[in-house]
């Protein structure tokens, strides 16, 4: 069987074969090295159709169908935001634990069995189940007879999430944040000598002094206390009240505080961030570097699978090349794949050599964009009056930059009259006059481009502007879609999908720490409604907190009654504002002053490690994009698409204007009468994806792997896998400046 497809400059017959063994090992590895997967597995048949099943989007997306059902449950379970009974929760917990198992299992059939249980994930996700399953058990047997337990295998549910092989970006997270660890407690320790020293010089400061805090309560004259109270000086959220008893004594105490916080606050909180930082670079090029060289390991295996010898070197057939491209992405368009191959094979030989193989993965990974070239529906139905000399040059005055400049024009003298003060008739009625000019710029566009392209699936900003300003929102969407600061935008788009990662990780931290705060504090603060007239409801429910801060603050909402709740109260204290120590006092009031621990730990792992993880990637994204936008880096992938005629420039592409951007002399027209040319031509042609939609890790590993000759083939499979950050193997100095 075969069928042929056809388009400007590109024809070809291509063969539906089913594909053999040989195929669908080398399809392994290319998939392994276009979605950087590092898991080792069997090469037996069997083996490797299990692996490509295990692969599957549906079996991906069952796991975390029953990830997130697992982690929602605490919504269902005691203290429950909608509350069911055990037996429907446990029975839900029972068939996610099944999954994972089955997950498991499947995973354990496709790896080598000394591999499988060398691997610290497996181990604790086993661990976690029988765990589970024994809390379980205990758990409701008391229930059983009546006896309260404790559900502790709650906050082991986020295990999974971590170290199912999908979540290896969350996994990644988790890891620089381990490894950072050691470097950062040795800044941390002597944060807290410091603090314990201020600690002690506040004691004989003011402890004898009978001074007493706004509420009345001794001030400075318990060492813990004082602790706890520097400690939230360190965040400022609660400055500056911890200064005034003693800065009313006497103005010269305020020294101390002012020394405490440029030690404590500026210099030891800097030091944590660039300690992160620098920690982060130095873990970050590890990985990418491994992931680089994993990545040609694998397509030198596919190519070593795949290869006969033409002449005096191995290659890969053209038809294996097929298959194997479909196996890979069996969504590939045959027009899609054509262009592939015309880049792979430059010399149109009919086979594929090493060099060009090995590009396979990251010809995949770049997003093409399929543009069919129609006529415009004006051109069809009225040809004389869309080719008129008057019609002509509408449509050349759009297409220039000029009409962009002037409406960037408008939009800020817009912007001005909105500044302006809307009660004047002058200015209200300026804003219809530029709603107007927006809706022509529309028109004038849908007259020049042919409306399909113009509406496309491609053209989403398109419809979305359109649709903005029809609701008079013209100023917002325009402004924000036809930005001049490129740089920033791009590092937006960039850090968009990992952003998502970090949000994993915040999630997974905030989960257990939620949980265990729905088992120490629930019931403890109960929210009243405000026009209740019961006397609890101005203490929250508990006696402790009469006359208490928390409950003058009317803070009784802010409780761990429940997940969302306590994901809420959590969310509160990563802002650190005044409720922090509000909220750290009120609890410590219903329970125990040692519960403050719980909102220092949970201060020290979000805001100190993964705040400054975050900003630290958020920097080495800036600085990234900042590089490749002044430097224009394109890779030599990018470049051949382009060079081809059926190829369209991304940067130089303005709505449906797309066919004018191919190169004349490939496209077969030039000259005076080359717009008429243009016009009268159908067909499909191509365009590559924006590079600003790139994340930056493909950034970094692309820039890592350009110092990488193509005839190298790195080190051993073990030496990539041993690489720590230490090694100075390989070296380059590209990425080096870069990252």
């Amino acid at each position: 069987l075969s069928f042929k497809v056809s388009f400007p400059t590109l024809t070809v017959v291509l063969p539906l074969l089913s594909p053999n063994e040989d195929l669908l090992l080398a399809a392994a590895y290319v998939s392994d090295a276009q979605y950087n997967r590092n898991v080792p597995f069997e090469t037996s048949p069997q083996a490797v159709r299990l692996y490509h099943f295990y692969n599957h989007w549906t079996m991906r997306a069952a796991t975390y169908f029953f990830i997130w059902g697992d982690l929602a449950l605490a919504l269902f379970e005691e203290p429950a935001l909608f509350p069911l009974p055990f037996l429907a929760t446990s029975i839900a917990e029972v068939l996610c634990l099944t999954a994972f198992s089955g997950r498991l299992v499947h995973f354990a059939k496709v790896t080598p069995q000394m591999v499988f249980w060398k691997d610290t994930k497996n181990i604790c996700i086993v661990v976690t189940i029988v765990l589970t399953l024994i809390d379980l058990i205990t758990y409701g047997s008391l229930e059983a007879v009546n006896i309260h337990g404790v559900r502790w295998s709650r906050a082991l549910r986020p295990v999974f999430l971590i170290n199912f092989p999908e979540s290896r970006q969350i996994r990644r997270a988790f890891r620089s944040i381990r490894n950072t660890l050691p470097d950062i407690l040795y800044v941390f320790l002597l944060f807290i000598f410091s603090m314990l020293v201020f600690s002690l010089m506040a004691l004989k400061l003011f402890g004898d002094r009978g001074l007493k805090t706004v509420e009345g309560s001794p001030y400075f004259t318990n060492i813990l206390d004082i602790a706890f109270e520097l400690y939230v000086l360190v965040t400022t959220a609660n400055s500056p009240d911890v200064m005034m008893p003693a800065y009313e004594f006497n103005w010269w105490y305020s020294l101390y505080f002012i020394t405490y916080i440029i030690i404590n606050t500026y210099i030891f909180m800097s030091v944590f961030l660039a300690v992160v930082y620098n920690n982060y670079r130095k873990h970050l090029k590890n990985e990418i570097r491994t992931l680089a060289y994993l990545k040609r390991h694998k397509m030198i295996e596919a190519f070593n699978i795949l290869k006969v010898k033409v002449g005096t070197e191995f290659v890969v057939k053209e038809a294996q090349w097929r298959q194997l491209a479909k196996i890979v992405a069996p969504d590939i368009s045959s027009s899609h794949l054509e262009l592939l191959l015309r880049i792979s094979d430059e010399g149109q030989k009919g086979y594929v050599d090493k060099m060009n193989f090995l590009r396979l993965a990251d010809l995949l990974n770049i997003q093409v964009v399929t543009i069919n070239i129609k006529r415009h529906p004006l051109e069809a139905w009225m040809p004389r009056v869309y080719q008129s000399s008057p019609s002509l040059l509408v449509q050349k005055t759009v297409r220039h930059r000029i009409f962009v400049w002037v409406y960037d024009v408008i939009i800020l003298i817009n912007a001005i009259f909105i500044a302006l003060d809307e009660k004047n008739p002058l200015i209200s009625y300026a804003e219809w006059l530029f709603l107007s000019l927006y809706i022509i710029e529309i028109l004038l566009k849908l007259y020049t481009y042919e409306p399909r392209a113009y509406f496309g699936r491609k053209q989403f900003w398109n419809c979305v502007v359109s649709v903005l300003l029809t609701s008079s929102l013209c100023l917002v969407s325009e402004t924000l879609f036809y930005p001049r600061f490129r740089v920033i935008v791009t590092t937006l788009i960039n850090i968009g999908p990992t952003m998502l990662t970090f949000g994993g990780l915040v999630l997974v931290v905030y989960y257990v720490f939620a949980i265990v705060g729905m088992e120490v504090f629930h019931g403890k603060v109960h929210f009243f409604d405000p026009s209740s007239t019961s006397p609890d409801a101005l203490v929250c429910g508990n006696p402790a907190l009469k006359d208490s801060a928390f409950a003058r603050s009317r803070y009784c909402r802010n409780n761990f009654n429940d997940l969302a709740a306590s994901l809420i109260l959590l969310t509160e204290l990563t802002v650190v504002n005044q409720c922090f120590p509000l909220l750290a006092d009120g609890f410590a009031l219903v329970t125990h002053q040692a519960s403050k621990l719980y909102f220092i730990g949970f201060h020290v792992v979000v805001v100190i490690l993964i705040v400054n993880i975050f900003i630290a990637f958020i920097l080495e994204a800036f600085f990234v994009a900042y590089s490749l936008e002044k430097s224009e880096v394109e890779t030599a992938i990018e470049k051949k698409i382009q060079e081809l005629g059926v190829g369209v420039q991304e940067e130089e592409v303005q709505d449906g204007k797309l066919i004018d951007n191919v190169d004349a002399k490939d496209s077969g027209f030039s000259g005076d009468d080359g717009d008429n040319k243009r016009r009268a031509l159908k067909g499909l042609y191509f365009r590559i994806a924006s590079k600003r939609y790139k994340t930056v890790d493909a950034l970094l590993q692309q820039m890592f792997e350009s110092e990488i000759a193509p005839e190298d083939e790195g080190p051993s499979l073990e030496e990539i896998l041993n690489f720590s950050p230490s090694d100075v193997h390989p070296k380059n100095p590209s990425f080096e400046n870069s990252a």
